[in-house]
Formats: C-alpha cells, structure tokens, sequence
C-alpha cells in the first residue's frame, strides 16, 4: 500500500498531527491544512509576502516561504518545552498568503488590514509570517476595528520602530508611532523586549533592552512583561532581528548583541496565561541566510507562538 503524503490538502481533520518525511510532501506551516475555510478553525497561519517599506537590504517577502520549509522539520507532535502538542486542542490552518500588488505600494496597507479583517471577522486569530515588519501596523489596526483600540503590544526587536513620522510614510522603522498616537496600541500597557539601537524618544512605551535580558533569568523577563501587561488583550510581535545575528544571519537589518534563541523561547514559555489575542514573526530575508538557520529559528518561534496561543487565558472552553 502507498503510504499517505501531502497532508497539507489530504488530511480530513484540523485537530491532531500527521506526520510525514520531512523532505517531500507540500509545505503548508507545520503540515496543516491549506484552506479558505474558517468554520472550525481558531487560528489561520497567513504570509505577508512584502518588504518594500525595508531600510536595508531586501528579500524578507521570501520569508513565508522559507518558513513553511523549515517547519517540516517540526512537525512531529509534541513541543518539548511546552509538554504540549497544540494541534490536539487548537484548530490551525494555513490560510496561504495575502495577495501583494507591487505594482501599486499604495494599495499595500489597505489590502494587508482588509486580508486580516476578513479572517478576524470570522472569528479566527492570526498567526502572520513576515515580511518586513510594517506589516504589523495594518494587522493592528485590523484587530483594533475587532477589539477595540488600547491594546498591548509585546515586541521582540533589536529596534524601537517608534521614530517620529508626521509624513505618514510605508516604512518599517515607523509604524508602532503611528500605532501609539493613534490609540490602537497603548504604550503604557505595552513593553519592547530585545532594544540595543538609540532612539530620540520611546513615547512611552516600556522597554527591557539587551542588557536587562542577558543580566536576568528569562523567567524574571516573563514575569515583567506579565505584569506590564496584565488580563489587557495582547498583540505579540516577533522580528527576527531580536536574535543575535549568529542565531538569525538571514535578516535585513542585523544588530549585534541580540537575544539567543534559547532565552527568546524560554521568555515565551513563560508568558502563559496572557490574553493574546494575534501573533506574527517577521524579517526573514531567506538569502542572506545559512544553512536554514534563520528559517528554522523563525519557523520554531512560530509554533512557540501557537503553543502559547493555545495556552493562553482567552482560550475557548
């Protein structure tokens, strides 16, 4: 008998996890599902395939792609860390990607916030792969319209992304200004995690640079950003380019002095109980990678991200 493949379109059932060689098969994130259909499902995994609003150098709207890749690697049940296979409880599905017109950057963030919404609308959370990280202002301002605005944001970068821009710009340097001064975000309830670049002003936000993180167990990192942010809906945005350049080469704008991958996961692990409500993992440029080593970084992040969606403090009873 031949033995079942390609899941990602064969599998009848969004719960529990098949598994097959990691080197065939269609790469949907971790083997789920490829669909439309959001009946039964909690949350779409969604590429943002865009990185014209970058500063450095180019390629992150391979990122999606390179993901989905590495993460055949992780598709095999239960996730060590967390004593958990969240795909047992959680219905997850890889919704595919959001469709990006180039031609037409202007179009970009209304196409992106109206890609979101639709599934928001549905009721089903976001799990976005990146794609540089303007994309998350779109994405926020999607979930404001669901939740209403004020909510936390808890961000993993080396940079603030808050530099003051009147002119409205597409950059990805920018848009959590934007996100604060417009009430979608709030900065007092928020924390940045990972900074080691300068800034003239964080308006207000709380921040736990590299210093604090690598002089601090990751659990005391945890029990910060927990209290920092409380029972408050939470948005968690991850850049690659919070991890040291020798954890994630393949990115556009590396800073050294980064988190390792291991106190990125651990702080994860510690944030459960949080009530999230939408993740992404963005700047993954695939070809200044090595070895998939920043694909993998990302792809693994990702699926912390779904375990600690899975655990979190909304979750449906």
């Amino acid at each position: 008998m031949t033995r079942p493949t390609d899941f990602a379109i064969t599998k009848k059932e969004l719960l529990g996890t098949e598994i097959e060689p990691t080197f065939s098969g269609i790469l949907s994130f971790l083997r789920r599902n490829y669909s439309k259909d959001l009946t039964h499902a909690e949350v779409a995994v969604t590429g943002i395939p865009y990185d014209l609003a970058l500063s450095n150098r180019s390629g992150a709207r391979l990122g999606p792609r390179a993901i989905r890749a590495a993460s055949s690697n992780l598709a095999w049940g239960t996730v060590a860390h967390w004593g958990i296979d969240p795909f047992e409880t959680l219905p997850v599905v890889d919704y595919g990607d959001c469709g990006i017109d180039t031609s037409m950057p202007e179009q970009v963030p209304q196409d992106i916030e109206e890609h979101i919404s639709h599934i928001l609308d549905q009721d089903c959370a976001t799990l976005c792969l990146g794609g540089d990280h303007f994309i998350t202002y779109p994405i926020l301002k999607a979930y404001a319209k669901k939740f209403g605005g004020e909510i936390s944001l808890i961000h993993f970068d080396a940079h603030y992304d808050t530099w003051n821009d009147t002119k409205g710009k597409i950059d990805h340097g920018t848009m959590f200004y934007h996100a604060a001064k417009q009430g979608i975000v709030s900065p007092e309830r928020s924390v940045q995690i990972g900074m080691r670049t300068a800034i003239d002003d964080t308006i207000g936000f709380n921040v736990i640079n590299n210093h604090a993180v690598h002089s601090q167990q990751p659990e005391e990192i945890s029990a910060q950003i927990k209290k920092i942010v409380g029972d408050n809906p939470c948005y968690l945005t991850f850049d690659i380019d919070c991890l040291d350049p020798v954890y994630a080469p393949g990115t556009g704008t590396p800073v050294v002095g980064g988190l390792t991958t291991y106190q990125a996961q651990r702080i994860l692990r510690g944030l459960e109980g949080i009530n999230l409500i939408g993740m992404d993992l963005v700047e993954v440029s695939p070809a200044y990678d090595h070895a998939e080593i920043t694909s993998l970084a990302g792809a693994s992040l990702a699926l912390d991200l779904l375990c600690l969606y899975a655990t979190a403090s909304h979750q449906k009873t």
